[in-house]
């Protein structure tokens, strides 16, 4: 939704739980790459296989994360809410959406620059470790999320252990 508006204050960033305990001069940091945004329900964030080059704290509302299948079409895969962190594909290249994603409901978030952010990491390790290692908590339990929602779908085997 355009270029980013004036940084915010480092104190927006400390309230979303992602960010919470992360050391003040890194948070500053982030901050002059975020800005706040609402987008209305049946918002699209991001296609898959588009280039990821942003992320977002949400602070409000809900967002559906889906994944086209061929012979199903649309599929929602997860729904995200208050206090989560939607897009971590730009970490990784080739800095692609794996899925999509569509606000289900009115959203309030805040939008950082994943470039930027990036950059920030290249000149500051202990940052680019610090976020590593939150975002691997948040791809961890995406996982497990998967996992239950695939044994929901499919159930185990019978007599078996997965």
């Amino acid at each position: 939704m355009g270029e980013l508006p004036d940084a915010l204050p480092g104190s927006a960033l400390t309230c979303h739980a992602f960010i919470r305990g992360m050391p003040e001069h890194h948070i500053a940091r982030l901050a002059s790459v975020a800005c706040y945004e609402d987008v209305p329900a049946g918002h699209r964030f991001f296609e898959e296989g588009g280039s990821a080059d942003r992320f977002w704290l949400i602070q409000a509302g809900r967002v559906a994360l889906d994944l086209h299948i061929p012979g199903r079409g649309t599929v929602i895969v997860e729904s995200l809410g208050r206090g989560t962190v939607l897009g971590w594909s730009w970490l990784f290249p080739p800095y692609e959406w794996r899925f999509g994603a569509v606000a289900a409901e009115p959203v309030r978030a805040i939008r950082l620059d994943a470039r930027a952010v990036r950059e920030m990491c290249a000149e500051d390790p202990a940052l680019g470790y610090e976020l590593t290692r939150r975002f691997t908590a948040v791809m961890l339990d995406r996982l497990q999320n998967t996992r239950i929602r695939l044994l929901d779908l499919y159930g185990a085997p019978l007599g078996r252990e997965i």
